[in-house]
């Protein structure tokens, strides 16, 4: 069922939810949470079709806050409110008010959305696109227990993460974030099932995709190893290799649906990683209201701390360590530096005595 309001209140738009659950036959209120998603008219669709998804999970009250440009000097100085209210198999399993706001109003978000809140139910904001700087401060994110961002649509997604470092508050998490679970867990999982010690490691994916940075952070933060950051082609995360003491382990996804985890003594394994949809991501979050610092302390650990293969050196041999547990890339390659000056040395005297 759906129900236009224009230029209505919250009060119109209250009275509108309760007619509609009476009209379908479902008076009580069985939501667990009230998610509010920001974001502009073009992504209207998407975020709300991920929301509608992700409700089958978690039954929520969704506000949709689109703020509407307006053209002229007048209609910016007069506060406008429409609101389109849907309930039933319109919103999935809970109730969903799509509120479209223009002029003055655009200012006042938080007063059109505080009378629509669930009473004594926690409160998640979702910034689609053009999430604030400091989501907490933002008006609106100040009504929330969980604030949700994602840095990947951001114009400069690596910079956002150094902005997000700078602004974290108990409460914020990125969907960047969120992307690289099932990265983590099969990580972690192979790591438990080799006793060694991990050396240094590398991380392939696509330029400006923020999950990478991520996952690099958390690797360095957690290992305490230089992690590198390399350029693939993608899509999204494609390959991370760690330089262990018994030998390499890679975890690679060269198709974004498969991956291969190869480790030292053991047949390559095929592991299903496919990359996931909005909904599943916002469904995920949507699980833990409480602060997650796994996130934080790999957001604050800094990008410029990774490391970048220097120019002409591929990802694959931006740092590879001998299968046998030899010395690493690095050290390979001091040591034959190391050689070629002692040689150079000893043909010096040489060359000084045939030149007389």
């Amino acid at each position: 069922m759906k129900i236009d309001l224009t230029e209505t209140t919250a009060s119109a738009i209250n009275k509108a939810l309760v007619q509609g659950r009476r009209a379908i036959g479902t008076p009580a209120i069985g939501m667990v949470l009230t998610l509010v998603i920001v974001t502009d008219e073009e992504n209207a669709y998407d975020a709300l079709r991920a929301a509608n998804d992700a409700s089958r999970e978690h039954p929520s009250r969704t506000l949709v806050v689109i703020k509407r440009v307006s053209r002229t000097p007048r209609d910016r100085a007069k506060a406008r409110l429409d609101a389109e209210v849907r309930v039933g198999t319109e919103a999935g399993t809970g109730e969903t008010v799509v509120l479209r706001l223009y002029g003055e109003a655009i200012d006042h978000a938080q007063s059109v959305v505080l009378p629509l809140l669930l009473p004594d139910a926690p409160v998640v904001v979702w910034w689609a696109v053009n999430a604030p700087l400091d989501p907490a401060k933002d008006p609106l994110g100040a009504l929330a227990q969980r604030r949700v961002t994602d840095a990947y649509a951001a114009e400069e997604p690596i910079a956002e993460l150094t902005g997000r470092a700078d602004t974290y508050t108990p409460g914020d998490t990125d969907l960047s974030w969120t992307r690289i679970t099932p990265w983590r867990s099969m990580l972690a999982a192979a790591l438990d099932q080799s006793p060694c010690r991990v050396t240094s490691a590398v991380v392939e994916g696509e330029e400006f995709n923020p999950s990478c940075e991520l996952l690099g952070m958390w690797l360095a933060g957690r290992l305490d190893v230089p992690v590198t950051r390399a350029v693939s082609a993608g899509p999204g995360l494609t390959a991370v290799r760690l330089e262990t003491t018994a030998g390499t382990i890679v975890l690679g996804r060269p198709d974004a649906s498969l991956a291969t985890l190869t480790m030292p003594g053991q047949p390559d394994r095929a592991v299903a990683l496919k990359r996931r949809e909005t909904s599943e991501l916002l469904a995920e979050e949507l699980r833990r209201l409480d602060p997650d610092d796994i996130y934080a302390a790999a957001l604050k650990y800094g990008v410029e701390r990774l490391q970048v293969p220097g120019a002409g050196t591929s990802a694959a041999d931006a740092r590879t360590a001998p299968a046998d547990g030899g010395p690493s890339a690095d050290t390979a390659d001091a040591g034959e530096a190391g050689d070629a000056a002692k040689k150079a040395a000893k043909k010096a005297p040489a060359k000084k005595a045939a030149a007389k």
